[in-house]
């Protein structure tokens, strides 16, 4: 019964995130068909990558003929993020869940459902996380597959608007417990700093972003332990 309670939090913690992930997607899939592939392959790609940003610069790889060596150090260095998340994870997950099962969530971690997943109170099970990915794939794969359907329909304006979704629904996951958590809300603070710090800087413009993002996720999250390690939070 536990596990089904987990999971049905899961899956209604995943229904704000799915309805973003439905109009980021949309914009990847008319994308996709307007350079040429078709909507089942675009879906079939989100599909099995579950990642905005790593599908967005993938696209770009394959429309201007890149090689698969390009492709995979792109993809690694954009998503490696996620194998921080997850070592995050695997610290605050129940722990007597088989590796199995842990391993099959490690598939849903994207930037939302690690959000909703770390910031739970309690010891997370691998079926919140379930119920999470159960609600937040299909939209993030619907909508894709509408997308691609809908080709070069809408106009350009907004498919533009489109690609903001996902930034105010990370925002979203972040504010609530930044207001009422101090710690959590110098964190953010320090990582929009850091973050405005590689973008702008001129010196530090040959940082790519996939590496920025690495940078500020370590950076911060070793600052964050090592300042309130010992107040356990």
């Amino acid at each position: 019964m536990e596990k089904i309670k987990q999971y049905r939090q899961g899956a209604r913690d995943g229904i704000p995130i799915a309805l973003g992930y439905f109009a980021v997607s949309f914009a990847f899939g008319m994308m996709a068909v307007t350079g040429g592939l078709s909507a089942l392959e675009a879906s079939l790609i989100s599909l099995v990558n579950v990642t905005s940003a790593g599908q967005f610069a993938g696209l770009q790889i394959i429309f201007a003929g890149g090689t698969y060596l390009e492709m995979a150090l792109t993809q690694f260095v954009i998503n490696l993020r996620y194998a921080l998340m997850s070592f995050s994870l695997s610290q605050k997950l129940d722990r007597s869940e088989s590796f199995a099962c842990r391993y099959l969530a490690a598939f849903g971690v994207t930037d939302e459902i690690f959000g909703i997943t770390a910031s739970k109170k309690d010891t997370p099970s691998v079926f919140y996380m379930y119920g999470a990915m159960s609600v937040a794939i299909p939209g993030w794969v619907l909508g894709t597959f509408f997308g691609g359907v809908s080709g070069a329909i809408l106009p350009h304006a907004v498919l533009s608007a489109l690609g903001l979704a996902i930034y105010g629904m990370f925002l979203a996951i972040i504010i609530p417990p930044a207001k009422h958590e101090r710690d959590v809300a110098a964190v953010v603070a320090a990582a929009f700093f850091l973050s405005a710090l590689l973008y702008y800087v001129p010196a530090l413009s040959f940082i790519s972003s996939g590496f920025a993002i690495i940078i500020v996720t370590v950076a911060i999250s070793a600052g964050a332990a090592a300042l309130c390690g010992d107040s356990g939070k």
